[in-house]
Formats: C-alpha cells, sequence, structure tokens
C-alpha cells in the first residue's frame, strides 16, 4: 500500500474531526499512512477567525497525535506534522515534516487573507492595494517566493493559494504575464531549497476550483525544472480525506510527471504515480470490512 495524505486537519484548528476520527477513516480507506499538519499558531491579533492552533493545544496535539501512532502501529503509518505559516514563529518541537503555507498578504501594517472569502478579498484590494486585483496576486508571490526559506519546510503548500477566490479571473487575470513571470519567480526561488510541491485538491473538495493547486502551467514548470509533488487533499473532514486522488494523479501524468513522493519512516520516497493511481481508484472495502479493519 502506498496511498498517503499528509495535509490532514482537526479539531484542534479548523478541522472538523478529531485526529482518531481522521486516522480510523484513513485506514478504512486503505491508506499506508496519514500525517496529521495542524496550521501552526499565530501571533496575538493575526487570527481573528480563528482557524489555527492555539498555542496552548499544540502540546495535547502532538501527544494525540504520538498516541494515535501507538494506537495504529502496524496498521496505519502515523506522522506528526505542522503547517507553518509564513507569519508564525519558528515551531517549539521537532516534527516528522513541515508544510510551509501563505495564507496572507501584508499591506499598511495589516495582514489580509487570501484564504477566507470573496467579499473580504474584494475589501483588501479595494482597501489596500487601490482595486488593483494583480497587485495583490503579486504581493502574495513575494511571500511564496520565501516561503521555504521562512519556514523551514519540506514541502510547499497550495502554492497559488491566491487564486481560490478568483475563478473566472474575477479579482485579476491568470494569463496576464506578471501574473505568470512573479509566480514562476516564487516557484523558482523555492526549487533552489529542493521543497516537495503538493498538488492540492482542497479546493475542489470545497467547490472553489475545478483543478487542483497549483496550477498546470506551474506543474509544468516544476517539472521542467526536475522539482518533485506529492498528492494531498488538505482536507477538514475525514469525507474528503482521499478526495479527487485519482483527478490528481492524472494531472500530474499530464503535465509530464512519473513519479509522486511520500514520506516513510526513512524520508521521503519517489512512488510510481501509475501504482499510486491504481490504489486511489481501487474500490473500498464494505462496512463490514471496515469494521474488520478498525478493530
Amino acid at each position: 500500500m502506498i496511498l498517503q495524505n499528509l495535509h490532514t486537519h482537526t479539531v484542534f484548528g479548523d478541522g472538523a474531526g478529531t485526529p482518531e476520527r481522521m486516522a480510523r477513516r484513513a485506514l478504512a480507506a486503505g491508506c499506508a499512512s496519514l500525517g496529521f499538519s495542524e496550521h501552526s499558531p499565530l501571533p496575538p491579533g493575526r487570527d481573528p477567525d480563528g482557524w489555527t492552533m492555539a498555542a496552548e493545544e499544540e502540546a495535547a496535539y502532538r501527544a494525540e497525535v504520538l498516541r494515535l501512532r501507538r494506537r495504529f502501529q502496524g496498521r496505519l503509518g502515523v506522522f506528526l506534522g505542522l503547517e507553518q505559516d509564513y507569519d508564525s514563529p519558528p515551531p517549539r518541537w521537532d516534527y516528522d515534516y513541515l508544510i510551509g503555507s501563505v495564507h496572507t498578504v501584508e499591506r499598511d501594517g495589516a495582514f489580509l487573507s487570501v484564504d477566507n472569502t470573496a467579499e473580504e478579498l474584494a475589501e483588501a484590494i479595494d482597501g489596500h492595494f487601490g482595486g488593483d486585483g494583480l497587485a495583490l496576486a503579486l504581493a502574495y508571490f513575494d511571500r511564496a517566493g520565501q516561503v521555504a526559506e521562512r519556514t523551514g519546510c519540506q514541502i510547499a503548500g497550495h502554492f497559488d493559494l491566491v487564486t481560490k477566490l478568483n475563478r473566472d479571473g474575477r479579482f485579476f487575470d491568470e494569463e496576464d504575464p506578471r501574473y505568470i513571470r512573479a509566480a514562476l519567480e516564487a516557484l523558482e526561488a523555492v526549487l533552489a531549497r529542493d521543497v516537495i510541491f503538493e498538488i492540492n485538491t482542497g479546493a475542489v473538495a470545497r467547490g472553489y476550483r475545478p483543478l487542483p493547486y497549483p496550477a498546470p502551467f506551474l506543474l509544468r514548470a516544476i517539472r521542467e525544472r526536475g522539482g518533485r509533488v506529492c498528492i494531498s487533499s488538505d482536507c477538514h473532514s475525514p469525507a474528503a480525506l482521499l478526495f479527487a486522488f485519482p483527478q490528481a494523479a492524472r494531472l500530474a501524468m499530464e503535465c509530464g510527471f512519473r513519479e509522486t513522493w511520500v514520506l516513510t519512516d526513512a524520508g521521503f520516497q519517489a512512488v510510481g504515480l501509475e501504482d499510486f493511481l491504481a490504489e486511489a481508484e481501487a474500490p473500498r472495502p464494505g462496512p463490514l470490512g471496515r469494521l474488520l479493519r478498525s478493530l
């Protein structure tokens, strides 16, 4: 078995399932392993919507994931990760891996989310960028290009997250040469640190995008430059744990990849995308099979 998801959120942050419920779902779905990656705590005042893990909860999060590692030993590999935000202080403890992500841009002393609502994004563009959505996108990629150096991550999370609310070019033109140039420059800066880019299906699951992050032109650029990818769902509920994994695997192959990378006890290792796709498309066990596997 090689199926794995490394981008998993729980009730310790903005997810809807407990870590144990997520682990049981992964076991029933035929996963070889599961990585938890709760949102890293942010400094006071930078998380008004409460979507990150509270600093005082981090020790409990770690303890619970490590308990599950022991609980499911021999049946499901469990990895302790963190989605390390660009604006978070360095982690206080060691983790098996970090996903480096940018969720905001900074302007006029304000931290403006690109990941919340279209109304909030419109207010940010009008109030801080003079109505120029492309200027906000360029500011986002300025940060995205620094995310690996800033966070020390092994995986770059949802690299072009700034497009989440931009369906049909509502806020900026994703074919504008300035947008493409900024995205590619940021991509090359991250590639220079040998970071894996995740093909992230989270926005597809929530109805924001028809395709995973990053966009095909960025995936092709990663491939042409010898970069690596992994497949993740950025799930916030057990039902979305392996959402659109076959679609993501096919997209990777269409963009020229033949391998995806998975985390093992020996570190990250390459597995064939055709094998990964075959497992992602395999029929799942029925209720009795799931029950037996969870015992």
